[in-house]
């Protein structure tokens, strides 16, 4: 980007600030252009002094409430207005479909029919800013090139005379915004005439006037008496504000389309017991007309619910759109995500089945699905090559959803195209993420289903999140899978089977994270088969990614490599440690090694820094072995490691561990392992399987590890 805000560059700021520029430029400027293109509404951004910001200045055609969540935005924000400062050219987004797929964030909150144009205000030496204007939803799918042009022109005066502005020392500050509500006036004064005030309310049907806050600012009698308010109780107030059984997020999002949009829409609501109440929303660029009558036969719905026109099609609201956005950022996998989806947003829109299909090497694939009884309907839809001519192929390669009320609709444009199961109606949202096609998600309906064009808007915006949410999942799967694998691979597949020894381990990964870990195990045979003779060794080294798997795949080789050579319990773990030193990771690693003779009923065992192993003598007693040992490993290249003599007799059970087995939030280590061994004293004549599994889940700790778990043990059975 060429030069910076204005703030940035001054040199003025030792100074007091000038007075600000008198004439309100920015707001003439921005009035002059609406009118210009005929635009609706927009705003004008400046960026803040000395901070990557743009802060909104002024804004026109609708109430700054609307555009709240983007009064300062960052310079990296993907919004339009943001872009378009940052790549200082002009950014075009032409409907509701393609602000779903390009600004998913947008979408999200204003889910309605409009068309925007955002321009950065610079000049060759700095940029000081961007502006924005919409238009209602009907402008041409195209940008004139003579509204271009004026957008241009109007853009590069401005970051004019904001030049001269900085170079003079008068910045321009924020102003008040435009279109401000005309203060509220009498009945008569707001139509003009005594006659006309008369003549309204002579009407049988209620007539409201709202301004840009949706405030109301004329009411005549039919709509008090609907209402159930008096006149006065109702001027000066919003419609879901001032009468109770309207205080719903639903009825004020259909005052938010109109304005935005600035086409009629409509609901129908409830006055309770059983009245119901028919409210049109007439929009133009300076408020809204309200009518309300008495509405014919309407299903029971609920307060709650509301129809569009005659369609009698249920929507999603504003605030269940947020709330379904939230509820996709906690999916975690693929499947995370096909289940949310069929249990939160296809019963919001009124769907009875779903198919998630996943896009993979020009191919569809089935990653889920719901109200389908019978999967093998499903089948020929996966492995689809993107070529093939169906909706849901053609959806994703052209990035346009595809709607079909009835299957009169979808046979007339796909004739070979057999539906599955009993649906009637189907809508085919492609899965766009950050440009890249992700997947196609099918909502279908078990009737026939009108889709007028908010709720397509509604779809389009939930199939960005959707989207979204299904690529981190993609992701997270893959590199989990890679994971677990790296994993499986690292550890053994298989204890060996020894004379006199009989083994079992235990792995479980952290809760948190990658699900995998360093934590290590091993049961190595040493001498022939007739002496049984082998070394075991078990460690952890720090951290649960994957760095520290792939660690604890190097230290589990040198240890084998040590224990061939034949080298002592001591020389061993010197060995490894330095070893570790010399990789150069700055990783740490704790061990326990020993060197099991049960022929002689004995074993020689080294530490470095590692929890104590449990052993279990015949009679049941448990005893902690206390032995002695050295740091660490990798962090003193010289430091030694004693080893113990202990003694293994036929009965005995040795259970050797990580600390995840008994470090837990708001539990004392000593007290953890006091609990483990009254455990093992317990249970340790059982099965050695029964015994490692009863273990590992002990205190809870399978349900929430903020640490890896392995377990090894070794008993020792009488000599054949």
């Amino acid at each position: 980007m060429v030069g910076v805000s204005h703030g940035q560059t001054s040199g003025h700021s030792s100074r007091p600030a000038p007075a600000p520029v008198g004439r309100p430029l920015l707001s003439l400027t921005l009035a002059a252009l609406l009118d210009d293109v005929h635009a609706h509404s927009g705003a004008v951004y400046l960026l803040a002094p000395g901070e990557p910001v743009l802060e909104m200045a002024v804004m026109a055609g609708l109430p700054r409430a609307f555009a709240a969540p983007w009064e300062r935005l960052g310079l990296s924000a993907p919004i339009p207005v943001a872009e378009a400062a940052r790549h200082r050219r002009l950014v075009w987004v032409s409907g509701e479909q393609e602000m779903a797929r390009r600004y998913p964030r947008i979408s999200v909150v204003l889910p309605y029919p409009f068309a925007l144009a955002a321009l950065p205000v610079a000049t060759d030496r700095a940029t000081y800013g961007a502006l924005f204007v919409t238009w209602p939803g009907g402008h041409p799918p195209e940008l004139s090139d003579w509204e271009r042009d004026h957008l241009t022109a109007a853009c590069d005066r401005l970051a004019m005379r904001l030049e001269r502005a900085h170079e003079t020392g008068r910045p321009i500050r924020p102003e008040p915004d435009l279109l401000s509500p005309a203060p509220i006036a009498s009945v008569a004064g707001t139509l003009g005439t005594v006659e006309a005030s008369r003549m309204v309310a002579r009407l049988p049907y209620g007539l409201c006037a709202l301004d840009l806050q949706g405030r109301i600012t004329f009411a005549n009698a039919a709509s008090a008496e609907l209402l159930g308010l008096p006149v006065s109780a109702l001027l000066g107030t919003q419609l879901w504000a001032s009468v109770p059984w309207l205080n719903d997020p639903v009825y004020e999002d259909r005052y938010r389309a109109a304005l935005i949009s600035q086409q009629m829409t409509s609901f129908v609501a409830l006055r309770p017991p059983s009245d119901w109440l028919s409210f049109r929303f007439y929009p133009s660029t300076n408020g809204l007309s309200v009518r309300i009558t008495r509405a014919r036969a309407v299903a029971r719905e609920g307060p709650a619910a509301f129809r569009h026109g005659e369609t009698g099609t249920r929507l999603v609201s504003i605030s269940q759109v947020l709330s379904l956005a939230g509820a996709l950022t906690q999916a975690v996998g693929v499947q995370d995500v096909v289940q949310l989806v069929a249990d939160e947003i296809a019963p919001a829109v009124g769907s009875q089945g779903l198919v998630m299909l996943g896009s993979e090497a020009g191919r569809l694939h089935v990653l889920g699905q719901r109200g389908y009884p019978d999967p093998r309907e499903l089948e020929r839809f996966d492995g689809m090559q993107l070529s093939d001519p169906s909706p849901g192929t053609h959806a994703l390669v052209s990035g346009e959803p595809a709607f079909f009320a009835s299957t009169d609709e979808l046979a007339r444009v796909y004739p070979e195209q057999r539906p599955a199961g009993d649906m009637a109606a189907w809508a085919y949202l492609p899965l766009i993420a950050s440009g890249r096609p992700v997947g196609t998600c099918v909502l279908a309906y078990a009737a026939p289903h009108p889709f007028p064009a908010d709720e397509r808007a509604v779809l389009t915006s939930i199939s960005g999140l959707i989207a979204q949410a299904l690529d981190r999942a993609r992701l997270y799967d893959a590199k989990n899978k890679l994971a677990h694998g790296l994993q499986a691979a690292l550890l053994p597949h298989s204890l060996p089977s020894l004379p006199g020894i009989e083994a079992a381990a235990r792995y479980l990964p952290a809760t948190q994270g990658m699900e995998i870990g360093g934590d290590f195990y091993d049961l190595v045979p040493t001498g022939a088969q007739a002496t049984a003779e082998a070394a075991a060794v078990i460690g952890d080294v720090q951290g649960h990614n994957v760095t520290a798997a792939g660690l604890m795949g190097q230290i589990r080789t040198a240890v084998r490599a040590y224990t061939t050579v034949g080298q002592s319990p001591g020389e061993v773990m010197s060995s490894t440690n330095r070893l570790l030193i010399d990789l150069g990771t700055e990783l740490f690693a704790s061990c326990v090694y020993l060197r099991l003779d049960p022929a002689h009923g004995h074993l020689v065992m080294a530490r470095a820094g590692h929890p104590p192993p449990l052993l279990r003598r015949p009679d049941g007693k448990v005893r902690v072995l206390d032995l002695a040992g050295g740091p660490l490993l990798g962090i003193d290249a010289d430091a030694g490691y004693p080893t113990t003599d202990v003694a293994l007799p036929p009965g005995s059970l040795l259970a050797l561990y990580t600390d995840g087995l008994i470090e837990s939030r708001g539990v004392d280590i000593e007290d953890a392992l006091a609990g483990l061994a009254e455990l093992l004293a317990e249970i340790g004549d059982r099965p050695l399987d029964e015994v490692a599994d009863r273990l590992v889940h002990h205190s809870g700790t399978a349900d929430q590890r903020l640490d890896d778990v392995a377990l090894l043990l070794l008993r020792a059975t009488p000599a054949p």
